[in-house]
């Protein structure tokens, strides 16, 4: 599957800016109300943000592979 640059450097925003940081926030203010299931909320969002961070490391090196 090829992604155009826009969609790729969207992706690779949300994985590197977005999530990390709604995450986070998520994180503090599950803890300090008390909210419910914040661990599983927080365990699966970094979850979620590692495979995509993943799958976007493998995109761009089968793409510096192909075009080096």
């Amino acid at each position: 599957m090829i992604l155009s640059n826009k969609v790729y450097d969207v992706l690779k925003w949300i994985a590197l800016v977005a999530l990390p940081a709604l995450t986070t926030f998520y994180g503090v203010v599950g803890t300090t109300c008390n909210i419910p299931y914040t661990q599983e909320v927080l365990t699966i969002a970094v979850a979620f943000d590692a495979m995509l961070g993943t799958m976007l490391g493998i995109s761009t090196n089968k793409y510096n592979k192909t075009n080096s």
